[in-house]
């Protein structure tokens, strides 16, 4: 469901479905899932993610 939010979501849907510690957990997994945009701009948004 993460993936999909970060492709499809809008900007209001990412706090309401996003579960930030489990995103911290995924996101290894995720980048590679994401294409180079979403990857992007979640890192250039969320400093943690790097």
């Amino acid at each position: 469901m993460h993936r999909t939010v970060l492709h499809e979501g809008l900007s209001d849907d990412l706090p309401r479905y996003l579960n930030q510690d489990l995103l911290l957990d995924m996101w290894p997994v995720l980048r590679a899932l994401v294409d180079r945009t979403v990857r992007t701009v979640q890192e250039g948004a969320f400093s943690r993610l790097t």
